[in-house]
């Protein structure tokens, strides 16, 4: 059984950096990438991930070593990988925060002394998230717990462990809903994963996702949940969800719908196929996917 919960997390992980890649393609001059977003086209890339991925190899790792979130492995796993090549698209706050571990400061120092001791409610331990929801879909408090042991480690916040929550139960839902255990309508989909969480601005965020039903505009749907451009799990994981509770099924749509809100496409977009690529029709992944970087060969993954 273990093995398959690890088969499950490897197959999220993948959808990551499938996810991560093609967001990352999309960062140009604004009208050029929305006319390569109407015309589905790709635009010419390497198609390489970022730093999304990498965190969520390390995260991957502490599963596959000890069955769980090791938080101390995780910082660790963190922090070499960093430095094995750190032009990977961390944010400010990242660089940071791998320095100050460099020089010996312990990593809950670190994570819970950001922002004036509030720790940082970024979308970092969300765009995580997704493997550890399929390797704990069976069980939902292990599920909240190691989710938000694995954000911890970088990102102290309430709102961005409840944003690292909220992704992980939606893998779960999507793997239960594949294995017929449940089926859930868009409006179940969304109600679900807010039933699971605590009392925040991310919980109520996802009102707005309920309501949102019918053929809303891009412009709307990125008005009224966000984009992820201002980085925060509260700006980002809504859209996502949203995304999620319509096109989950179709991997390439999925894609498609989420990096034509732009924003943060990379993050955005890594945290809807490692959950869309656990439910998909399998018809419904593209061939340009075989070009992305691959994980399991990666240093990041071998070291």
């Amino acid at each position: 059984m273990e093995k398959n919960k690890l088969l499950l997390a490897s197959k999220s992980l993948t959808g990551i950096s499938v996810g991560d890649a093609f967001g990352e393609s999309f960062f140009g001059e604004e009208n050029l990438m929305k006319s390569y977003i109407q015309e589905r086209i790709v635009p010419e890339s390497s198609l390489d991930f970022t730093d999304d991925t990498i965190m969520a190899i390390a995260v991957f790792k502490s599963l596959e070593k000890f069955g769980k979130i090791n938080q101390d492995f995780l910082a660790e796993e963190f922090t070499k990988n960093y430095y094995l090549d750190i032009n990977r698209g961390y944010g400010p706050s990242m660089h940071q925060y791998f320095r100050a571990i460099k020089e010996g400061e312990n990593w809950n120092e670190v994570s819970y002394s950001k922002f004036e001791g509030q720790g940082s409610m970024g979308n970092g331990g969300a765009m995580r998230a997704s493997l550890v929801g399929a390797y704990f879909y069976d069980d939902l408090d292990q599920l909240k717990l190691n989710a938000a042991l694995s954000c911890e480690v970088t990102h102290a916040n309430k709102e961005a462990i409840e944003g690292t929550k909220a992704i992980a139960l939606a893998a779960a839902f999507a793997i239960q809903e594949n294995l017929r255990l449940i089926k859930l309508s868009q409006q179940d989909f969304i109600q679900k994963i807010q039933d699971e969480l605590d009392d925040s601005d991310m919980k109520s965020k996802l009102n707005k996702a309920l309501y949102l039903d019918g053929n809303p505009s891009i412009e709307l749907l990125v008005k009224t949940l966000g984009n992820g451009i201002n980085m925060t799990a509260q700006d980002t994981i809504p859209i996502v969800v949203w995304m999620l509770s319509r096109y989950r099924n179709n991997f390439e749509e999925c894609l498609w719908n989420t990096v034509s809100a732009l924003g943060d496409r990379d993050t955005t977009c890594a945290m809807a196929a490692g959950i869309s690529i656990l439910c998909c029709d399998g018809h419904s992944v593209p061939d340009w996917t075989k070009n992305v970087e691959n994980w399991k060969n990666s240093r990041f993954y071998e070291n």
